[in-house]
């Protein structure tokens, strides 16, 4: 006769030990330990992903902050950049209007002036 011993101890005789999928008491609280650790493996890996969420959440929005940021500093450095022509065109405009009204005003002195600095320019080539 084949005697076995059983996973509680005892001898049965001509049986096989109780294995795991079998309806008795120790594999019922084998299978829930096993059930329960998988639960609390579960939570935990919920727990985590839902740190990691968040976390990559405000990773994400202060991206976006910085991108917005940096989106607008460019954004008025361009205008600033574009109406530099237009200030430069008034400034000449300006000048220019300013400079003919001073020859209007009195021709023979800016004449005057102008041969005086051409012949100290030729003064100052030959040396």
């Amino acid at each position: 006769m084949d005697h076995t011993t059983s996973m509680g101890g005892g001898l049965t005789s001509g049986a096989r030990p109780n294995a795991a999928g079998s309806n008795s008491p120790n594999a019922n609280s084998v299978g829930a330990r096993v059930e329960g650790a998988a639960q609390t493996a579960h939570q935990a890996t919920d727990k985590i992903a839902d740190k990691a969420s968040a976390q990559v959440d405000r990773a994400s929005g202060a991206a976006h902050r910085a991108v917005d940021s940096a989106a607008g500093a460019a954004s008025s450095a361009a205008e600033w950049a574009s109406s530099i022509p237009q200030q430069a065109q008034q400034l000449q405009a300006q000048l220019t209007e300013a400079a003919s009204a001073s020859i209007r005003a009195r021709p023979i002195v800016t004449v005057a002036g102008a041969l005086f600095v051409g012949y100290l320019l030729g003064r100052l080539a030959r040396l």
